[in-house]
């Protein structure tokens, strides 16, 4: 088996971040030059899970972990069909991937699907770099005919920013499918697809739940045409001050009361649906160790996240909205995001982080349990 550094490994590579901070290192996956927002991702492992996610579309993820790529890349752990993120950051990648179920080297798979990435770097100093400055765009270039600093720098700042980045319909499904139930089926269930990952369905088949899965550009009528029990709105990518079609389709449903679940984006389109802001994050949440309490329980979990943007709505109170009371049900520890949203007069709820745990922690699996309880408590 070829090393996941072999062929690209002497080839010089930049990084430039829009400030004009710029690490050179080694190319790492494809060579050429790429484009996004650089962001961080604090998991030690997952990387295949996080590269496959659609939510990490148009985005450089760096990654806090020193050593990536000890076990390769297997043909059972991608979210989706392809690579989303944009680029790829690290610090010391694995000279030899060892793994039961590896198939190929981490470099090989980057490089098979053109994705261009950077090794060699001081990935801590970049990590605090855009912890104190905030998420930014960037630049990755590599080969043996790199463009001058200047050319670069303007390259990276005429690249688009993610505010105002409407991008759930670029990674969502075009046509619908259906994932069926495990086992006996229960419910039926239209999923909105902003960018699924594809263990969201398991875990709900799981649940002897039937998933129609729907492009995000579907209507009302599409999301019924199915009889659903219950109605979920998945993760995806972008700035959610721009997904006014799938806050149409949200106030739709939460205006015939059928039980409703979103996550991530979902969260965020809830928000607006109920009538809160949406603002985007100095540097995000990213990585499978991010502390969220449960308020409704008082327990606190350890959580998967990937999230630029947040909801704007008040800690301390019950607020009024046209659906009804609304509160935040979770909050992150480490600075007092919102991280869920729930109805006291409907039966509606949204979480801003990952309950399949794909990759991550099991802690917030209930989630997909409270939602069958929505829906048999509408069908009793």
């Amino acid at each position: 088996m070829t090393t996941s550094t072999r062929g690209t490994s002497r080839v010089p590579a930049v990084l430039v971040l829009e400030d004009g901070r710029i690490f050179r290192g080694r190319a790492y996956g494809a060579v050429g030059e790429t484009f996004g927002e650089a962001v961080f991702s604090t998991g030690m492992t997952g990387y295949q899970e996080t590269l496959t996610d659609p939510s990490y579309h148009r985005q450089v993820v760096v990654m806090t972990a020193p050593h990536v790529g000890n076990t390769g890349v297997n043909d059972e752990d991608p979210e989706s069909k392809r690579i989303w993120v944009a680029g790829y950051v690290v610090r010391d990648p694995a000279r030899v991937p060892s793994n039961w179920r590896s198939r190929r080297s981490l470099d090989e798979e980057l490089a098979a699907q053109g994705v261009v990435g950077i090794s060699g770097i001081d990935t801590r100093a970049l990590t605090r770099h855009l912890r104190e400055r905030g998420a930014m765009r960037v630049g990755i270039f590599s080969g043996n005919a790199l463009p001058d600093e200047g050319t670069m720098l303007a390259q990276v700042r005429q690249a688009p920013e993610m505010k105002g980045a409407d991008l759930s319909a670029e990674v969502a499904t075009k046509e619908p499918y259906v994932v069926p139930a495990i086992g006996e089926k229960k419910f039926t269930v239209a999923a909105v697809d902003l960018g699924i990952k594809g263990m969201t369905p398991q875990r709900m088949a799981e649940r002897g739940i039937e998933v129609h899965v729907l492009p995000a550009t579907a209507s009302v009528e599409d999301v019924y045409a199915v009889n659903p029990d219950g109605v979920f709105f998945s993760n995806g990518p972008g700035d959610p001050a721009t997904a006014d079609h799938p806050v149409s389709v949200m106030r739709a449903v939460l205006e015939r009361g059928t039980p409703l679940f979103g996550i991530c984006f979902g969260n965020q389109i809830l928000g607006r649906a109920l009538g809160f802001g949406t603002y985007k994050l100095k540097y995000g949440h990213r990585g499978i160790n991010q502390p969220v309490q449960d308020r409704t329980t008082g327990k606190v979990e350890v959580t998967a996240h990937n999230h630029g943007f947040a909801v704007d709505a008040p800690l301390d109170k019950v607020s009024e909205t046209p659906y009804g009371r609304a509160e935040v049900s979770h909050v992150c520890l480490n600075d007092n995001v919102v991280e869920g949203l729930q109805l006291l007069d409907k039966p509606a709820f949204s979480v801003q982080y990952h309950p399949e745990a794909a990759a991550g922690p099991h802690d917030a699996a209930y989630l997909f349990d409270r939602f069958v309880k929505l829906m048999e408590g509408q069908r009793a």
